[in-house]
């Protein structure tokens, strides 16, 4: 079945997860259908089809519905269907008697280090963070401060799709923040059904927005399972049938991201070239990454402008280079990129709360990372031409650079 790409809000009109839904439910079991059976495909086919065009008036501008939309024609072409002929209610599936979404005995494909990696050494895993103004470090461990203000696509490969929505922190200010987080889930074989997770600012959810808190009624369904660790604050997401973990924290007003996910479903794409936008995998775009050079013209500008009249909004608490440095000391005390970005992050926005975004991000990766040599990152030397980016590696150099920067902003 085709997979959408961005479900609706919890409060649209639009229906298309219930025709998503009824069409699962009509092709449970589909994949293993022989040619002679492919009637029965297209049948369940033309019924979805019948039922994205009854809701089409309700779901104009929703992405998920013009997905679904596109997977259809494309559902049809590949089965050979005819858009004319029957279209008959979608059948319901049924569970063995005293099954339930409570079953521990999951079949051994939703445990993937158990059904992948059988005969062969335990895979690799890598880890994605997001958090603050807002911070990106990617599965090949590259640091980024980014722009990214509205939705942007974090992850999306061929189990899950994460995507971010970001929101200015201030008024005229370029700083922001993450406020909504949504995560799909594609159908899985006999192990989960479609689910999608969504969290914004000051609801984080401790189920599915079905109300489901794991994978739905397939023999697998306790592959996928929420956790509520700190109720309304974190949640961590298990998807034990594809070796992954998700969590999500509120801090602030503000959402944080984190993942630990094998590198064979990392790359589980596709068409690889349709990735460019995949900001966990590829990083930032260009036009997106905050060139330091920039950032210290621009609050030197700011700063002389204050001088001559309060022309420009002042943080809601004003941080000097030395209390914001020693409030991040507080949580952070090695001067890595985390303790940088929580010392930027309290100068721009003057929410201390950023000072915790930075801490948790940082749990998050002692928790995830694989590798507990790579925890701690540091910035790189290097020279920026005009027009170049924020520069990745391992050196703390930038903080020579971020001295001048906090100096600036309180001129």
């Amino acid at each position: 079945p085709p997979c959408v790409c961005c479900p609706p809000t919890v409060t649209s009109p639009c229906k298309i997860l219930k025709c998503n839904s009824e069409f699962w439910a009509a092709t449970s079991g589909s994949h293993h259908l022989g040619a002679e059976e492919a009637p029965e495909f297209c049948t369940a086919l033309r019924a979805y089809a019948h039922c994205t065009r009854r809701t089409a008036r309700t779901c104009r501008g929703d992405l998920a519905y013009h997905s679904a939309v596109h997977g259809i024609d494309d559902l049809m072409v590949q089965h050979n269907c005819s858009k004319d002929g029957p279209t008959s209610q979608p059948r319901l599936r049924t569970l063995p008697p005293g099954d339930s979404q409570e079953r521990s005995d999951s079949p051994e494909i939703c445990h993937y280090e158990k059904s992948f990696h059988k005969h062969s050494a335990a895979p690799n895993y890598t880890h994605c963070g997001l958090f603050g103004d807002p911070h990106l470090r990617t599965f090949t461990d590259t640091f980024q401060t980014c722009k990214v203000q509205g939705a942007w696509p974090l992850i999306d490969n061929n189990y899950l799709n994460v995507q971010v929505t970001n929101t200015p922190v201030l008024p005229g200010s370029s700083a922001t923040a993450t406020s909504k987080l949504t995560i799909i889930f594609k159908s899985f074989q006999e192990c989960v059904d479609q689910k999608v997770y969504q969290a914004e600012m000051d609801e984080l959810p401790a189920a599915f927005v079905d109300g489901s808190k794991n994978g739905g009624d397939k023999h697998g369904a306790n592959s996928l399972k929420i956790t509520e660790k700190v109720s309304g604050q974190h949640i961590e997401i298990q998807a034990k049938y594809i070796g992954t973990t998700i969590v999500v924290r509120q801090v602030g007003r503000y959402l944080t991201f984190a993942v630990r996910m094998p590198e064979e479903v990392v790359n589980a794409v596709e068409d690889r070239d349709s990735q460019g936008l995949y900001l966990c995998l590829r990083g930032c775009p260009a036009n997106q990454q905050i060139d330091f050079q920039a950032v210290r013209s621009a609050q030197a500008t700011e700063g002389r402008a204050r001088r001559k009249g309060p022309s420009l909004p002042a943080p809601p608490e004003a941080f000097t280079y030395e209390t914001a440095t020693a409030k991040c000391r507080e949580k952070l005390p090695v001067e890595d990129l985390y303790f940088q970005s929580c010392v930027f992050d309290l100068l721009t926005t003057g929410d201390v709360n950023f000072m915790l975004a930075a801490y948790y991000a940082f749990e998050d990766v002692k928790m995830l990372h694989s590798n507990k040599d790579k925890l701690h990152l540091y910035e790189r030397t290097r020279v920026l031409s005009p027009g170049n980016t924020a520069p990745t590696g391992t050196h703390p150099a930038l903080w020579v650079a971020l001295l001048c920067l906090c100096w600036l902003c309180l001129l």
